[in-house]
C-alpha cells in the first residue's frame, strides 16, 4: 500500500485527538494520478481513527467502480466530484470539528478574524441536501466554484448545513492545517461575545 495510505491513517488519529472530528464521521482523501486513497466507511464509528493501513479504500477516481466497495464512505461522492470538477484538487477533507459544529448547526458562516485565516475568506453554507447522496456532492461543487485560487494557495472551504465542513486543497497537509486554522477561528468568534460583552 502506497504512502498515501500511511499518511491518511496518521492523519485521521491526529484530527480525532485534536477533536478535528469525531466518532460520527468525517472522510479524508488524496488523489494522486488516477488514483484516489480515501479513508473507509466509519471510521470513526468502527475504528475511532485508529485506522490500519489496509482499510483504506482506493481506486479510480475517474471512475464510479469505487463505490461500489463496500467500504466506500459515505460522503466519498462528495470527494469524487470535487475530484472531477477541479483539476488542482489533490487532496479532500471533510470533518465536525469541534468549534465548527455549532455554526453549521444554527446556519452560521465563519468570517475570518485572526490573519492566519483571512485567505479563506467568509466560509459559507453550501446548499442543503440529504448526507451521503449525490446532490449534496453537487452542492458543495456549487459552493466551492470561484474558490479555485483558494485551491492552489491553500485550502477552500464550505460549511455543510447541520453537518460539518469540507475542505479542498493541492497538498495534504496544507489542507489539514486549514481546517485546524478554522477550527481554531471558529472558537474565537465563538468566545467573541463574552470577551467583549
Amino acid at each position: 500500500m502506497s504512502n498515501f495510505a500511511e499518511k491518511l491513517c496518521i492523519a485521521g488519529r491526529v484530527m480525532f485527538e485534536k477533536r478535528l472530528t469525531d466518532m460520527c464521521g468525517g472522510n479524508i482523501s488524496i488523489r494522486d494520478g488516477d488514483t484516489v486513497y480515501m479513508s473507509p466507511r466509519f471510521a470513526g464509528q468502527r475504528y475511532h481513527w485508529d485506522l490500519p493501513v489496509e482499510a483504506i479504500v482506493t481506486g479510480n477516481w475517474k471512475e464510479d467502480d469505487i463505490a461500489l466497495n463496500p467500504n466506500f464512505s459515505r460522503e466519498g461522492w462528495s470527494h469524487l466530484y470535487i475530484y472531477r470538477n477541479f483539476p488542482d484538487v489533490q487532496a479532500v477533507v471533510h470533518a465536525h470539528p469541534f468549534h465548527v459544529m455549532p455554526f453549521v448547526a444554527f446556519g452560521l458562516p465563519i468570517e475570518p478574524v485572526l490573519e492566519g485565516t483571512h485567505k479563506f475568506g467568509t466560509v459559507e453554507l453550501c446548499a442543503p441536501a440529504a448526507a451521503h447522496t449525490k446532490d449534496l456532492g453537487v452542492n458543495i461543487i456549487a459552493a466551492l466554484q470561484g474558490k479555485e485560487d483558494k485551491m492552489r494557495k491553500q485550502a477552500a472551504a464550505c460549511l455543510i448545513p447541520e453537518h460539518g465542513i469540507i475542505l479542498a486543497g493541492q497538498d495534504f497537509d496544507k489542507t489539514l492545517d486549514a481546517l485546524e486554522r478554522i477550527d481554531v477561528n471558529a472558537y474565537c468568534l465563538t468566545v467573541r461575545k463574552s470577551l467583549l460583552g
